[in-house]
């Protein structure tokens, strides 16, 4: 049974905002990549073989959506990630301290992790998400955790390129 468009929307609008915030730093900028990543799918209407298809054409797109905006050059500014988030969801600092890391990690990495913790995705999922072998996430999983443990205890600086 085909699922209608707010069904659609429900379901993997949460997780296409937080990736789109991820890659862009700003609410703004996010709340674009989300929108054009959902106009594109029902305008195009993809034919897809099943959900985890669906899932992973609306993460890929949403990807190259948020690559897009964040090269214009009248980008927003990035908002402190207090204020990204909303008021309505507080951030502990030391929640803060992993975000702001996680954010800092090149997009290779960041993308990877966020797809495997906050959305709970598994390697098979992110590899078909991001057109990349499954080992080739694994590895990229192990090199940002390790790269994000390095950070957190300060012994390493990553510069945020995307």
């Amino acid at each position: 049974m085909q699922e209608t468009p707010e069904e659609t929307v429900r379901r993997y609008a949460d997780m296409l905002y937080r990736v789109a915030l991820s890659h862009t730093g700003n609410r703004y900028d996010a709340e674009e990549a989300f929108q054009e990543a959902f106009l594109a799918y029902f305008r195009k209407n993809p034919e897809c073989r099943d959900e985890e298809h669906r899932k992973a054409w609306l993460l890929r797109t949403v990807i190259v959506c948020s690559r897009r905006i964040r090269a214009k050059a009248h980008a927003h500014e990035a908002l402190p990630l207090e204020e990204a988030i909303g008021e309505t969801d507080p951030v502990l600092p030391e929640e803060e301290a992993v975000w702001s890391a996680l954010l800092s990690l090149p997009e290779k990495y960041r993308v990877p992790l966020q797809l495997f913790f906050v959305e709970e995705m598994s390697g098979a999922e992110i590899a078909a998400a991001l057109g990349l072998r499954e080992a080739a996430v694994r590895k990229r999983i192990s090199r940002g955790k390790e790269k994000l443990r390095a950070l957190l205890k300060g012994e390493e600086r990553i510069e945020r390129s995307l």
